[in-house]
């Protein structure tokens, strides 16, 4: 696989999605052709590679956090293991 390397401006400033005082900067290596996809991107919606890359981390980070919430909603769910439900499907003559 060919790796680009890009200089990448990441924001770290809640809920702002442009550039700000409070932008940090990181390096970070993509895919060639996953570059080549962003920058298109980015010309055809007159956003920066770094705006788009921003906002694909901050849904990314919003999902980790409702995926956090929900396991913490369900925390107390009884769990059944895998090996349970195939030993009851077996008994029950469905496998």
């Amino acid at each position: 696989m060919l790796l680009c390397y890009f200089e990448l401006i990441v924001i770290i400033f809640n809920g702002f999605e442009k550039m700000t005082s409070e932008a940090k900067k990181a390096t970070i290596y993509l895919d060639a052709d996953l570059l080549k996809a962003l920058k298109i991107k980015a010309a055809e919606t007159s956003a920066s590679v770094s705006e788009i890359i921003e906002r694909a981390i901050r849904r990314e980070l919003s999902e980790v956090q409702e995926d956090l919430k929900a396991f913490k909603e369900r925390k107390n769910e009884v769990t059944v293991s895998f090996e349970k439900v195939l030993n009851d499907l077996k008994r029950n003559g469905k496998i």
